[in-house]
């Protein structure tokens, strides 16, 4: 049985990194965090987000990315913003809306919603 265990991001400062992703996700970095190696939810049931120093830069756009959703997007979007993301794109499309944003690393990710 195949099981999803780690969404991994791999980037310069893993803790830096993780530290975006538990203030948007309001969820605490795991204890131990440093700038090679970070957790997000490893005690907990469901995938790890996980953390990777990596040397290269992201060259091209990415092969996995993550799409979440708001009843208020565009709140949402502002409050990302406000915590490092960038914004890239607005979509409007088989009747749903998204944002297209970058995490401080470059990860593009989506929130979605009215």
């Amino acid at each position: 049985m195949l099981k999803l265990e780690n969404i991994t991001f791999d980037c310069a400062d893993a803790a830096e990194l993780a530290g975006f992703w538990s203030r948007a996700l309001e969820r605490p970095v795991d204890d131990g965090a440093n700038r090679f190696h970070a957790t997000i939810g490893s005690a907990d049931a469901g995938p790890t987000l996980m953390f990777l120093q990596v040397g290269e830069r992201k060259a091209a756009k990415n092969r996995c990315h993550l799409d979440f959703s708001s009843d208020d997007r565009e709140a949402e979007v502002k409050r990302l913003l406000d915590l490092g993301a960038t914004h890239e794109a607005e979509h409007d499309e088989y009747g749903v809306r998204w944002t297209v944003l970058r995490d401080p690393s470059g990860n593009e990710f989506c929130v979605a919603g009215v």
